[in-house]
């Protein structure tokens, strides 16, 4: 909701009612109270005022259709020069909403004021200068607009704005929690829970799973002394009515009871979203490398500037990526399992699409082993393993025959430099 255009305008739009009600009643009590002092000089004719927020109204409204109308020029390059998944980007940005929200506001402050003008001789003091301040900060979100939109406009800076946004989701995604996690488990407590049948709680909806409240799961399977086990990962889509969830009770009952609860801890929307997605903030990055080697736009200097950033991901990602797969409450009791995304899991979908439309573009080959080989010599064993077999996949597909000896050269020193890092031997060799 918060991600809306319409979330943040509509708090301003209730902001302004508020303090436009706030200012009639201080001018209602500062006029006549004021009326002979040195501060009447300050006081404006009704006429005057009237003049002044009808000028306003135009001008607020001229900047707030300027501003719809570079939001749709905005979404329109997104979608058709990047990915339509960086439209969120946009759309998230509170720079965006903010200014949409004070808009609203000036918009909305200034009509009311003008609306409830009245027709007695009582002139306006706060009402009309808290207008004039009003324009003036449209004005300058205005600007800020303007400015920003530009800088979004500019690919290298939405890449590297998703490159910031994704390394903060990794490091929550792997922050220290108030339960436990764990890649292995007592075998027998687990074979204890299992050793009854299990039950199936299904799906309410269909979409895709956007999150998952782990600890609020721990709390429902503790309440009801049961061990769930979730049948999807974040990403994928549900299915209405399929299994969503499995769970085993410790001592069964003749009749089930109902665990649907459980459902109220999942999240399922009609699209991906970044808030504990990690695969698919990375592959917002490799929509925007795809693309800009297709024919139609041929910028392959986009296309390394996106490899380099999801190589630098994928290395943050190596260095803290723990493949949990049960989950435990404050008591250490074993409570939720759910099947983790490995490594070599993210390493794929992060780069066999560029792989595969960018084979024939020794620039885009090169950098996907740069990146790797970049991986790999901040990594542990079992990532550089990883690491390799993909690396491998890469020379392997590569029809080095067809290179030019310079192309040749380059390329088999990448080859060479990788295969050095991860103690292993280039499946090509030199000419």
């Amino acid at each position: 909701m918060r991600d809306s255009f319409w979330f943040l305008p509509t708090v301003y739009s209730l902001i302004a009612l508020v303090t436009v009600t706030l200012t009639i009643l201080m001018d209602t009590w500062l006029v006549p109270n004021m009326d002979g002092s040195a501060l009447s000089e300050l006081f404006v004719e009704k006429s005057t005022a009237a003049s002044l927020y009808s000028a306003l109204i135009t001008s607020v409204l001229t900047m707030t259709t300027i501003s719809f109308s570079t939001i749709m020029v905005v979404l329109t390059t997104y979608s058709t020069q990047f990915s339509p998944r960086t439209l969120q980007d946009f759309m998230k940005s509170r720079v965006t909403q903010h200014v949409l929200g004070v808009f609203s506001f000036g918009f909305l402050f200034t009509l009311i004021n003008l609306l409830l003008l009245g027709t007695s001789n009582q002139k306006e003091f706060l009402g009309a200068y808290f207008t004039v301040t009003t324009a003036v900060i449209c004005l300058g979100f205005f600007i800020l607009f303007i400015h920003h939109s530009s800088r979004f406009l500019q690919v290298n800076n939405l890449i590297g704005q998703i490159r910031n946004d994704t390394s903060v989701l990794i490091d929550n995604t792997y922050r220290e929690k108030d339960y436990k996690e764990a890649t292995e488990w007592n075998e027998e407590e687990v074979k204890e829970w299992q050793k009854n049948s299990w039950d199936v709680v299904k799906a309410n909806q269909s979409g895709y799973l956007q999150g998952i409240e782990i600890e609020g799961l721990l709390r429902f399977a503790k309440s009801h002394d049961i061990l769930l086990s979730s049948v999807y990962q974040v990403g994928d889509f549900v299915q209405k009515g399929a299994p969503a969830f499995y769970y085993w009770q410790r001592s069964q009952t003749d009749e089930a009871d109902d665990m649907s609860g459980c459902l109220n801890y999942i999240l399922v929307g009609n699209e991906r979203t970044n808030v504990q997605d990690i695969e698919f903030s990375i592959q917002k990055l490799v929509e925007i490398a795809v693309k800009s080697i297709s024919p139609s736009i041929n910028d392959p200097h986009t296309a390394v500037n996106s490899i380099n950033r999801i190589g630098s991901l994928l290395s943050d990602l190596a260095s803290v990526h723990k493949p949990y797969r049960y989950y435990a409450d404050q008591n250490e009791d074993l409570r939720f399992m759910m099947e983790p995304k490995k490594f070599r899991d993210y390493l794929y979908k992060g780069l066999y699409q560029i792989r595969l439309y960018g084979k024939k573009d020794m620039t885009v080959m090169d950098s996907l082993l740069e990146a790797l080989y970049k991986i790999a010599i901040t990594s542990e064993e079992h990532v550089k393993e990883d690491t390799w077999q993909f690396a491998k996949y890469i020379m392997e597909s590569t029809d080095t025959d067809e290179l030019h000896q310079l192309d040749f050269e380059r390329f088999y020193e990448t080859c060479n430099k990788i295969a050095n890092v991860c103690g292993e031997v280039p499946p090509i060799k030199h000419a």
